[in-house]
């Protein structure tokens, strides 16, 4: 599960009249280029349902994602299809979804059954080709009314039944709490672990417009106080003690998501960067960084020390790619 790229936004974010986006097939050669083999597709449910509906899918969106998995496909790269938004819950802005994931019937059934739809859609598909992410990045414990038992029960019944179509399914499970908490009551089922690579917060999300918890805490690392401690190298491998923890267990991990946001000095995110992904090649662990483009991206990301160079038609963050590249 060393798989390594990047998360794409074709159908991120619904809203009346909107239509699936067109694959950046620009960006899909230069990682077939440079080595990447991941793309990780974070998607909105809303794209596929018609009026709402969690059980009436819409089948022009539907053939979209076919040929997202057919561009992937011919390039040699893992496509793993990201339930970004699922009936009832989304980490972005929940309160418009009328219903509750973690407390109501109807959108844990509509919930099971999208994923039954597409189980049955690309049965077959090899798994080494396509991934299910089931649910991006649930609530903290206790918030939604989202429990431990609460969220097993249910990744437990949605994996049930897609092997119970497509046996052979790769399967990818968020972590907890934003997808940093790790899972280990999950360590039986034959899936895969995604973590995330956003700590120290301060660091990664520093001048962040949606969360403002930065505040009041300097881009510093390594150094820097968070969570009431230093952060560093060693740090950051305690923080995924219980990550390897789930590994050690036989369970592959892969970094569904990490990077910095472009408010934070690039000497610094360099440094974090290097840190980082020196962790996930000591564990053998695959990552996919937020965004290939735009603030948290490779390509004019715009944090303030940067320079670019021309690489296969793209303005590149040159020592970030050296950095990530496979």
């Amino acid at each position: 599960m060393p798989w390594t790229g990047f998360n794409f936004q074709w159908i991120f974010s619904w809203e009346p009249g909107a239509q699936p986006g067109q694959p950046d097939l620009k960006a899909l050669d230069f990682m077939a280029r440079h080595g990447f083999d991941f793309v990780r597709l974070a998607c909105d449910y809303r794209f596929w349902t018609v009026d709402g509906d969690y059980f009436s899918l819409h089948e022009p969106t539907l053939e979209a994602v076919d040929g997202y998995l057919a561009v992937c496909r011919d390039r040699g790269l893992h496509f793993s299809l990201n339930m970004h938004r699922v009936p009832g819950y989304c980490i972005n802005r929940p309160d418009i979804e009328r219903h509750n994931l973690w407390t109501d019937k109807e959108a844990q059934d509509g919930f099971v059954f999208q994923w039954e739809a597409f189980a049955r859609r690309y049965r077959g598909v090899p798994g080494d080709v396509l991934s299910f992410d089931l649910v991006n990045e649930p609530p903290d414990i206790g918030q939604y009314g989202m429990t431990r038992d609460v969220h097993e029960r249910l990744i437990r019944r949605v994996v049930a039944a897609v092997r119970a179509i497509d046996p052979d399914r790769t399967i990818v499970i968020d972590g907890l709490e934003g997808g940093h908490i790790a899972m280990p009551e999950l360590a039986d089922l034959d899936v895969v672990h995604s973590g995330r690579g956003y700590q120290p917060m301060p660091v990664s999300h520093q001048g962040a417009t949606w969360w403002d918890g930065w505040k009041g805490h300097e881009a510093v690392y390594p150094g820097g106080d968070w969570w009431g401690q230093r952060w560093d190298k060693a740090a950051l491998h305690e923080f995924y003690a219980p990550w390897r923890e789930v590994a050690a267990l036989g369970r592959p991990v892969h970094i569904g998501e990490f990077g910095c946001f472009n408010q934070t000095p690039n000497d610094v995110a360099l440094r974090w960067f290097t840190d980082l992904v020196g962790l996930y090649r000591e564990y053998g662990w695959g990552w996919s960084l937020w965004g290939f483009e735009g603030a948290f991206g490779i390509v004019e990301h715009g944090r303030p020390g940067a320079r670019y160079e021309p690489v296969d038609g793209f303005m590149v963050d040159r020592e970030l790619l050296e950095i990530l590249r496979p």
